[in-house]
């Protein structure tokens, strides 16, 4: 991913208005990113442990989307990303809904996705974070970061639709 500023983030967003996209804690780290190992941004509000947000890069320019942690409704022993396919034991896996961007969004449809809780998957993938387990698998890391990146613009499209 191209190194992005905070305007650049701010003006991403896609599902929220421009005074929540405003309002978003963004974090003040970015020129200590490790740009060239991530395939989006993603970050929790520090504000407030239930909102996530992520940041990609598609064929228009920059997407963001902010997230909502489900409620959780009981013990969860295993869970796997749907981005990276990393098993997370106990909440290293949340469900996320993203309000649908547009008339249908304002009118309250969403979509969800179980995602790694700290929107680090670019960084597990690669081996640069241990954050859970990840399957056997005989494809490259290269191979797994196009999968993620398909599932990731899937996802994307769920929200833009």
């Amino acid at each position: 991913m191209k190194p992005v500023t905070e305007s650049d983030i701010r003006a991403a967003f896609v599902n929220c208005t421009k005074g929540e996209a405003k309002r978003v804690g963004v974090p003040k780290d970015l020129d200590e990113r490790p740009w060239d190992e991530l395939d989006f941004l993603g970050w929790s509000d520090v504000s407030g442990a239930d909102r996530g947000y992520l940041v990609a890069e598609s064929g228009d320019g920059l997407v963001g989307v902010a997230l909502r942690v489900a409620p959780k409704t009981g013990q969860v022993r295993r869970s796997m990303c749907s981005l990276c396919l990393t098993t997370h034991t106990g909440d290293g896996v949340a469900l996320m809904t993203a309000r649908k961007a547009g008339t249908s969004g304002r009118q309250g449809d969403s979509v969800g996705i179980y995602i790694c809780t700290d929107l680090a998957c670019s960084l597990c993938l690669r081996g640069r974070k241990d954050g859970g387990r990840r399957i056997n698998e005989t494809i490259t890391v290269e191979e797994k970061v196009e999968r993620m990146n398909a599932n990731l613009t899937a996802f994307l499209r769920k929200v833009t639709a």
